[in-house]
């Protein structure tokens, strides 16, 4: 019974995991910007999704449109205003300026939050859903449909919307979609901003159920990266299996064998894969060559 509770907790886990890579996996497909401050922006999420709970006592999980929206703003601006100087250089200049920029917000946080922990405390947070022995917090079901709901509404919007249809034509070639009067640095904008709205959600969903500092981001940032290589570079339904992979892989690992081993467990898959299959389970073989 101990390893179907854990099972099923790896899967809830799982969930947020793939909401968190989703974002990270829309902007190295489309842009080949590898974001290394995708996690702090996560925390930021966390950080807007605290600050209006703790100053107006809001339902977290009501918040979360405003965390989006806000990172939405910052990720589009960002990109204008700074990221496209070398989104069109090399890989690893991109490296460099996400580093740095990662660095910045990093510190910024703790110029404006401190180092403390911070964590949201519901009143519902002890409820949950018992049968056979097993025991589910109803607020960690409710982050996993609420992170599946937002992967699905970026699914629909990239296939059923005009812009989403330019993100994928500029994905796949950049130039032939420059000669069809695409704006990709719009585009590319847009898609960035994208990437940092789901972040932004994640952050509110991570914020009701884990505790967090400023600098929290780094492991997020390793998780997502992880994802994206397990699951494919691009692929939707790969980032979910990868999340759900991750999360039960680490949930075994600490529940049954050692609490302490957990985070060593991303590293081992993200060796495993690249070994096995470097596109990942899902990914485009030509989009992955040509990305990476």
């Amino acid at each position: 019974m101990l390893t179907l509770q854990v099972i099923l907790s790896g899967i809830l886990l799982g969930g947020l995991y793939a909401c968190m890579g989703i974002g990270f996996s829309l902007i190295w497909g489309v842009t080949n910007l590898i974001n290394l401050a995708h996690g702090s922006m996560i925390i930021i999420g966390a950080y807007v999704t605290w600050l209006l709970w703790t100053r107006f006592g809001t339902d977290p999980f009501l918040l979360l449109p405003v965390a989006g929206a806000a990172l939405f703003v910052f990720g589009y601006l960002l990109y204008r205003v700074l990221l496209h100087r070398v989104a069109v250089k090399s890989l690893f200049m991109t490296l460099i300026l996400t580093f740095g920029l990662d660095r910045v917000l990093v510190n910024i946080n703790l110029q404006l939050f401190s180092a403390d922990v911070r964590a949201i405390t519901l009143p519902y947070a002890s409820a949950a859903l018992e049968f056979g022995g097993i025991r589910l917090p109803y607020i960690r079901i409710a982050v996993f449909a609420v992170a599946l709901l937002l992967t699905l509404l970026l699914h629909l919007f990239m296939n059923h919307t005009r812009t989403g249809h330019s993100i994928r034509a500029t994905a796949q070639n950049a130039r032939a979609a420059n000669l069809l009067g695409i704006d990709t640095n719009r585009v590319y904008a847009i898609t960035f901003g994208l990437g940092a709205a789901m972040a932004g959600a994640a952050g509110s969903l991570i914020a009701v159920v884990y505790s967090f500092t400023p600098v929290t981001g780094d492991g997020l940032t390793m998780k997502a990266f992880v994802i994206v290589v397990l699951g494919g570079l691009g692929s939707m339904h790969g980032a979910i299996v990868a999340g759900i992979v991750l999360g039960v892989a680490e949930s075994i690992v600490s529940g049954l064998i050692a609490p302490g081993y957990r985070d060593a467990v991303s590293f081992f898959l993200l060796l495993a894969i690249l070994l096995v299959r470097p596109r990942g389970l899902f990914g485009n073989r030509y989009l992955a060559d040509a990305r990476i």
